[in-house]
C-alpha cells in the first residue's frame, strides 16, 4: 500500500507545538517577576525544589500559567498522536483539517482564558468543545485504519 502523506494535517499539531512552548516562556516569566515580590531568592531555594512547591507561596494567578502547560502536556498527546496517524494514512482531508485547527484554536482560547481570568464555567466549555473535535479526529483515524 503507497502511502501518500498529507502535511497540511501537520500545520496544526506544529502550530499547538509553538503555542505550547510560548506557554512555557510565559510561565517562566510569571514566577520569576513573582519571585522578588514573594522574597524568594533561587540561590537559597532547597535542592529539588519543583515548581508545584510555588502553590501558596506565589498568589495564584501567577501560576495558573503554569497550570495550563501542565494541561497542554495532557490531552495534546492524544491529539499529537492521531494528526500523524491520519497523515501517514493520507487524510488530511478538509474536514481533518478543519476539526485539527479547530482543536488548535479552542486549546489556545483555553490557555488564554486559563493563563488570564480562570473560571471554571468557561474554562471547562472550551476543554468539552476541543474534546469533541478531539474525538472526531480520533474516529476519523479508526475508522480509516479499520477500512484499510
Amino acid at each position: 500500500m503507497a502511502v501518500t502523506l498529507s502535511p497540511a494535517l501537520l500545520a496544526p499539531a506544529a502550530a499547538l507545538i509553538v503555542w505550547t512552548l510560548l506557554m512555557l516562556l510565559w510561565l517562566g516569566f510569571a514566577r520569576f517577576s513573582a519571585f522578588k515580590g514573594a522574597n524568594i531568592d533561587l540561590g537559597k531555594v532547597p535542592a529539588g525544589g519543583r515548581g508545584q512547591d510555588l502553590e501558596g507561596v506565589l498568589p495564584p494567578h501567577v501560576n495558573w500559567p503554569s497550570h495550563n502547560y501542565t494541561h497542554l502536556m495532557e490531552q495534546p498527546t492524544l491529539f499529537y498522536a492521531t494528526v500523524i496517524m491520519l497523515a501517514l494514512m493520507g487524510q488530511g482531508t478538509s474536514a481533518n483539517v478543519g476539526l485539527a485547527w479547530t482543536y488548535v484554536i479552542l486549546r489556545i482560547a483555553h490557555s488564554l482564558w486559563q493563563a488570564k481570568i480562570n473560571t471554571i464555567p468557561v474554562r471547562f466549555t472550551l476543554f468539552i468543545l476541543s474534546s469533541v473535535a478531539l474525538l472526531g479526529l480520533a474516529v476519523n483515524a479508526l475508522t480509516t485504519a479499520l477500512s484499510a
